[in-house]
């Protein structure tokens, strides 16, 4: 009886506290100093994220409505059947949160090999079988538990009212896979639930609603040992998937220390391990800055910026496939990997004028869907949160009566040693199946801070393409004094040391005709995919003004607030 009576009074407060949607905001704003920012993939996240702020609200409460919001109308990224990382500052001081996906406890090392041990296609990304025990409910609740200012059900609530009433489909909600339906027809349920989602129409989730009720009445308790839980766990056994009760009763999330360290006169804060994207950012930044005489006189995006940009990649990307992992089952060698005198070996190996040879690029040491947003409030506090389905729309299985996607994360493992995963990165042992273990993630919510004051919020889906794409937006921030709402706009490319000497382009913004001749001429390969590089949402503050951008690539909103 309680429950029904806080259902109601639940929804009739929506009805009071958000107002009508009006039209999407610009993509860039700035304002003065002062004032709360939010950079979101869609204009429901970022209308959320103000008045949260408006309310009182402070970043991580803002962090937690926004991301139960993007869950309803973002379900292609945004989720309660995934995981992620937060990385927050708070205070003056970093903190980083990982509700990364675990493995079931039946999960297995070969689980997706044929008795010939070879990968099974798509095994590990469409179906059941595919998805880890998701974390975000309960990373959002300890977000709550440690930073949360508002009441856990006023965070929840939005999420709520546009579930029931419905939200206005995008143009582009199928962006990455918009032959979606068909690959998983007769596979998952995924038409049931999604098929009638028609651009410009409005769509509602009635069973979402229900399940977003019981997770702001009992918080993670219903989504990990209650009601949600064994409606998941029913699913599961329909189409012989491996997450139990016990999995979920087992799930656990965790602060870990943020990754902080020097570039220039400022401090990069990012993701420590189980994500890639924190070490690898700070090497390319390390990189590029000890190899600075290369890059003096050459032209943004010129083949010569390409190609050194390239020389850094392939060195990166080695050392990641071959060193990091989930630090609760590996030894990870994060103060090796960002050693002084390692960078400064590795950048000695760089060649400005030719293509290194991709089987001379060894490891260093001796011995497709994700969203992000970016919060500022008025206190200097900042969110830069990355969470993730994996592909759009996840493995396509919705949890029958409960309405929510499950993840598709197990690809993110090594399947197979060697062999690439659907971003077409490869891995080893460090990254191989174990139960309870964390798949290595490229998300990279990242923070630069200077003088203990936030200067850039920034992140971006994009699988293994989130790493370079954050590195070349802080390069165009910071070494071509490019405005904002330029750096994120500005072409970008991506290379990963396989496939051989493969430049990616995007269409949003193919590089010029005259550097794809050039980069052909040297010996590269180009290849235009069929999605753009990334989605950046980034906030910048400096001296006088904040400035909020959200990436034209997409459909995101920024907003600055005066509050």
């Amino acid at each position: 009886m309680a429950y029904r009576f806080f259902s109601a009074v639940l929804l009739l407060s929506l009805s009071i506290f958000f107002s009508p949607l009006q039209a999407a905001e610009t993509t860039v704003q700035t304002q003065s100093i002062k004032s709360g920012a939010v950079a979101s993939p869609d204009q429901y996240g970022a209308l959320v994220a103000e008045q949260i702020l408006r309310k009182g609200g402070n970043a991580v409460d803002a962090a937690i409505a926004t991301a139960f919001t993007l869950a309803v109308t973002y379900p292609e990224a945004g989720n309660i059947g995934g995981g992620g990382f937060m990385l927050v500052w708070f205070d003056g001081k970093p903190y980083f949160l990982d509700y990364r996906e675990t493995a079931p406890a039946a999960a297995h090392r070969d689980m997706y090999l044929n008795a010939d041990k070879q990968v099974i296609e798509n095994l590990s990304l469409i179906g059941h079988k595919a998805s880890g025990v998701p974390g975000t409910v309960m990373g959002l609740w300890l977000a709550h538990k440690k930073f949360g200012s508002l009441p856990w059900q006023d965070l929840v609530a939005p999420a709520i009212h546009y579930a029931s009433t419905g939200f206005t489909v995008a143009e582009n909600q199928y962006q990455y896979r918009a032959d979606l339906l068909q690959q998983l027809e007769g596979k998952t349920n995924f038409a049931q639930y999604f098929a009638a989602m028609k651009a410009g129409e409005n769509f509602k989730q009635a069973e979402l609603a229900a399940t977003l009720k019981r997770i702001a009445a009992q918080g993670p308790d219903d989504f990990y040992k209650g009601k949600t839980a064994e409606l998941l766990v029913a699913e599961m056994q329909r189409g012989k998937g491996l997450i139990t009760m016990e999995d979920l009763a087992a799930y656990r999330a965790g602060w870990r220390e943020a990754l902080v360290t020097p570039w220039h006169d400022k401090q990069l804060i990012s993701a420590p391990p189980p994500s890639s994207g924190g070490i690898a950012l700070a090497q390319l930044l390390g990189l590029k800055q000890r190899r600075s005489g290369d890059f003096n006189n050459v032209k943004h995006n010129s083949s010569q910026y390409v190609h050194l940009l390239a020389e850094l990649e392939k060195r990166v990307y080695a050392d990641r496939a071959e060193y990091l992992g989930d630090p609760g089952f590996v030894t990870v060698p994060q103060q090796q990997l960002l050693d002084s005198s390692y960078l400064d070996k590795r950048a000695k190996e760089i060649n400005p004028l030719t293509i290194s040879e991709t089987k001379a690029i060894k490891p260093g040491l001796e011995g497709y869907h994700t969203t992000h947003f970016s919060i500022l409030d008025k206190h200097g506090n900042a969110v830069s949160n990355t969470y993730t389905l994996n592909l759009d729309f996840g493995s396509g299985v919705v949890v029958q009566g409960a309405g929510f996607l499950l993840n598709n994360e197990m690809d993110d493992f090594s399947s197979k040693p060697g062999i690439p995963n659907a971003f077409g990165v490869v891995g080893n042992d460090a990254n191989a199946i174990a139960p309870g273990k964390r798949m290595l993630s490229s998300m990279t919510p990242s923070i630069l801070v200077q003088d203990n004051k936030v200067q850039l919020v920034v992140g971006t889906p994009g699988g293994s393409t989130i790493i370079t794409s954050i590195f070349q937006v802080i390069t165009n921030l910071f070494d071509f004094d490019m405005p904002l709402q330029k750096a994120v706009a500005a072409p970008r490319f991506h290379h990963q040391l396989l496939p051989k000497d493969q430049i990616t382009m995007e269409p949003y913004a193919p590089l010029a005709a005259e550097v794809q001749q050039e980069l052909t001429k040297k010996g590269y390969k180009l290849h235009t995919q069929g999605w753009n590089l990334g989605d950046v949402q980034a906030i910048q503050v400096t001296a006088d003004k904040v400035t909020a951008a959200a990436d034209p690539r997409s459909r995101g909103v920024a907003k600055v607030i005066e509050y």
